[in-house]
């Protein structure tokens, strides 16, 4: 009985002195991830529109907006849009021009997708597929080659996490039309 309670004690010491570590690198690494997760939001902004002189960072009820000008003239907006997928949330930042037709771009931001599956929406191939895409309509995928406007064609093996940044989009782009038109 003397042996149980000795390592029951030494093992519940243990627990609490991991504890109080883990506790520890988290509160000093807290403000580094804060500053990461909005280095990566200005970085993506200033990726997927170059052209930009200045940027206002508005909200709109619980969601931030950036107006994009270049040369003092209002050019795009930037968002974050995110949401359920496979694997967990995505978050990407998405720019999408004056007249919400096109989107000039998206980043992914966040994304616990499938590594070597998934985790293909990072790719540039992937991502690339929405420069430009006309959302006057709502964005659709195919797993063959795109025949249509607002398209773009889903990952071999990732259909489940293409299909979700297209759903992401379309979502948001919807949200934005409503809170701006």
């Amino acid at each position: 009985m003397k042996e149980v309670v000795k390592i029951s004690t030494t093992l519940t010491l243990i627990c609490l002195i991991c504890a109080f570590l883990l506790a520890l690198a988290y509160d000093t690494a807290e403000g580094k991830i804060e500053a990461n997760k909005k280095k990566a939001i200005q970085d993506s902004i200033n990726k997927l529109a170059p052209e930009t002189t200045k940027q206002d960072k508005i909200k709109i009820g619980n969601k931030t907006l950036w107006k994009l000008y270049q040369d003092n003239e209002l050019a795009g907006y930037a968002t974050i849009a995110s949401g359920q997928s496979y694997s967990g949330e995505i978050k990407m930042m998405v720019v999408i021009d004056l007249a919400l037709e096109k989107i000039k771009g998206i980043e992914i931001i966040e994304s616990s997708e499938t590594p070597g599956l998934g985790s293909k929406i990072q790719e540039k191939y992937f991502k690339d597929q929405f420069k430009n895409l006309n959302v006057k309509k709502p964005i659709s995928y195919t797993k063959e080659k795109p025949t249509k406007l607002n398209q773009i064609q889903a990952i071999t093996g990732a259909t489940i996490s293409s299909k979700s940044v297209v759903k992401i989009l379309n979502k948001e782009i919807e949200k934005l039309r409503n809170k701006i038109q």
